[in-house]
């Protein structure tokens, strides 16, 4: 059984800033790539980062330069640094990964998403 659990939502100000976490725990043999999504109300759920087991990493075009993505593979574990957070940033935020919790098959696992709100 895997799970993954995600934390650092919350309310920030026009161009403050938050980090969010998310780890995974349970059977894992090796995580290949890992991401965040984000789906505000009304809209379809999109892609804003995701990183490669080999580190390297793609944005939304809308977050290039704001925010950084990034792993720690010992801690099964995947970053979201949000810098100058503007109200368009406001969603539910999911990670994902692609997790092989054995040798022989794989699984995309997602988090249960946690609210980010950016308002004055």
């Amino acid at each position: 059984q895997v799970q993954l659990v995600e934390s650092g939502g919350g309310l920030v100000q026009p161009g403050g800033s938050l980090k969010l976490s998310c780890r995974a725990s349970g059977s894992i043999f090796s995580i290949n790539a890992m991401g965040w999504y984000r789906q505000a109300p009304g809209k379809q759920r999109e892609l804003v980062a995701s990183i490669t087991s080999s580190s390297s990493t793609n944005y939304a075009d809308s977050v290039k330069g704001r925010f950084t993505i990034s792993r720690d593979n010992a801690k099964n574990t995947v970053t979201l640094q949000m810098n100058s957070l503007e109200p368009e940033d406001t969603a539910v935020y999911y990670c994902s990964m692609t997790i092989w919790p054995n040798r022989y098959s794989f699984s995309d696992y997602w988090g249960q998403g946690t609210q980010v709100i950016v308002s004055s």
